[in-house]
């Protein structure tokens, strides 16, 4: 369907493609109206007649003209209308209206427009290349009237043609069967990195009724290569750290596009770099693998490095495994430790951790056991030693018997106690009768130590033998128990342990001493004040003494008889 403008004194009708054009007569219907026909003028001014209504008959013809067959429709006010509107109607259509006297004539303008089809990028390149002018892709607007343009952009903004870097050429063909126009425009681009993700877009601009319009075409992404301009070299790796027995991968990678397939990897003491993909693996790597490593483009240029520690941890416990001592003897014990960075060291001793490292200078039965030397590295993930010592300490049986009276006075309690490892077997026997005593209590064996109970009322004096032995010897000690009925001293059950009682009998010995010491000086004391006073008694009777010296010899003489 059309509208009409008027432009230029003329009435023009602006139709659609496709749609139906509707032109009024807009003449006044005159009295004495005969009929009214619609013509169309050649490009010469030669008038073709196409349609005819009488307005006495009201019957309508239309002439037989090709172009408008079966397109005509002619209304009873004379409004012609144009089915399917082609490029061929633009043309000067007059409206005829005529009396007997008079011919009236008004004509129109009419004008078709047709929106082209969406604009498309065709024949698209592969890919782009840095530093080389080459043929992007064509973007094609088809079925258009009148013709429009082409524009290209790149991310929105209008690319304008520059010698040997944008070179834009555009084409227009027209249909002879339509009377359409199809815009093509090729447009040929040397691009940067930075166009590795830039959108290309086209758009076609086309008058159109209303005036001029711009319909966009769909964004392209173009693949832009690129020659490599740096290598990198990493260590792909699970973790932060490596140490020994990892696989360690080599990646080696170019910032070129396509990136590079293959480099040369440089490993540290080896001159000749080695032919790879972009990765190059080692298994299962030891310490002499630290070092830089390094790789390149095949062509040996652009090369990068990296260095590469292999963590390790080594101990060595001395003495380790199964060891078996006497008691009483020394063993030096060292866990020594060997790392690429500070270990710390733990002990522990039947799975309870030691406060410090194990020294024996005299073994004792509690120094037995399981002894576990472990290490662990600092902040390096999974790198852990450890190493075990069993010791045993041995001991021959050592014997220590008591005796203690009952409360009840009806019966005494002889206590064998024994040490040694492995542990004494213990046997009771009477002394002279050699009858075995088979009841007996044992305490638990802890340490290396146990004793042994019996419990008896003997009616007379006997002497009990305790027996213990182990695979290293066998040891007896006898003790004579007095009967029930004689009192006796007995000696306590529980006692301190030797050196206990070493220095109780030092601490008595020197008390012994000093109070001996102090009664020494009493007397002596005591013995000069007693001669002093002597000394002054005999001064004050020394006269009479004298005078009484024949009486004085008769009483001595009665003392040596009476002595005698």
């Amino acid at each position: 369907m059309g509208f009409g403008v008027l432009a230029l004194g003329l009435y023009t009708v602006n139709a659609i493609y496709g749609d139906t054009i509707t032109m009024p007569c807009r003449l006044e219907v005159p009295d004495g109206l005969m009929f009214g026909k619609w013509k169309y003028e050649m490009p010469n001014g030669s008038p073709v007649f196409i349609a005819f209504r009488s307005s006495t008959k009201k019957n309508v013809q239309y002439d037989d003209v090709p172009d408008y067959k079966n397109r005509l429709s002619l209304s009873e006010n004379y409004t012609l209308s144009i089915r399917n509107a082609r490029i061929s109607d633009e043309k000067r259509f007059v409206c005829m209206l005529v009396t007997e006297d008079d011919v009236s004539e008004e004509p129109t303008i009419v004008k078709v427009f047709k929106q082209p089809s969406q604009p498309e990028i065709l024949h698209q390149a592969d890919f782009l290349e840095t530093e080389k002018l080459k043929m992007l892709g064509e973007c094609i607007a088809r079925d258009s009237y009148p013709e429009g343009n082409i524009t290209w952009y790149k991310n929105g903004r209008i690319l304008q043609p520059v010698e040997e870097v944008v070179v834009i050429n555009l084409q227009k063909t027209v249909d002879k069967s339509t009377g359409l126009f199809t815009m093509t425009s090729s447009l040929q681009y040397m691009p940067t990195k930075e166009d590795a993700n830039a959108k290309f877009t086209c758009s076609v601009t086309y008058l159109g009724p209303s005036g001029q319009k711009t319909i966009q075409s769909d964004p392209v992404v173009f693949d832009v290569h690129y020659p490599t301009e740096k290598v990198t070299i990493r260590v792909l790796s699970q973790s932060s750290t490596i140490k020994e027995g990892d696989n360690v991968t080599l990646e080696c990678s170019g910032n070129g596009n396509p990136p590079p397939q293959e480099f040369l990897f440089y490993i540290p003491g080896e001159t000749e770099g080695i032919r790879s993909s972009d990765t190059y693996v080692m298994a299962d790597v030891r310490r002499n693998a630290t070092g830089e490593y390094k790789c390149s483009l095949i062509d040996k240029s652009m090369m990068d490095a990296t260095t590469i520690t292999v963590h390790y941890l080594d101990l060595q416990l001395t003495p380790s495994g199964e060891v078996t001592k006497q008691i009483g003897e020394a063993l030096p014990v060292s866990c020594t430790i060997s790392s690429s960075r500070n270990a710390t060291v733990l002990w522990i001793k039947d799975n309870t951790r030691m406060q410090t490292s194990p020294s024996f200078s005299s073994l004792q039965y509690q120094d037995a056991g399981n002894y576990i030397c472990e290490t662990t590295l600092q902040e390096v993930e999974g790198l852990k030693k450890r190493k075990t010592l069993k010791l045993i300490v041995e001991g021959k049986p050592q014997i220590k018997m008591t005796k203690k009276t009952n409360t009840n006075k009806m019966s005494k309690t002889i206590v064998c106690h024994v040490e040694g490892f492995p542990k004494p077997a213990v046997q009771w026997t009477v002394t002279g009768s050699g009858s075995i005593i088979n009841k007996t209590e044992e305490t638990k064996y802890v340490n290396g130590k146990f004793s042994s109970k019996i419990v008896i009322a003997p009616e007379e004096n006997v002497t009990l033998t305790c027996t213990a032995e182990n695979q290293l010897e066998r040891t007896v000690t006898s003790l004579n128990v007095s009967a029930i009925s004689i009192p006796e001293y007995d000696e306590p059950e529980d006692r301190n342990d030797d050196n206990s009682e070493k220095v109780n009998d030092q601490a008595k010995l020197i008390v012994g001493i000093v109070v001996g010491l102090l009664l020494v000086a009493l007397v002596a004391g005591v013995v000069y004040w007693l001669y002093v006073k002597k000394s002054k008694t005999a001064s004050k009777h020394v006269d009479k003494d004298l005078g009484n010296i024949e009486e004085n010899k008769k009483l001595e003489e009665n003392n040596h008889k009476s002595e005698t």
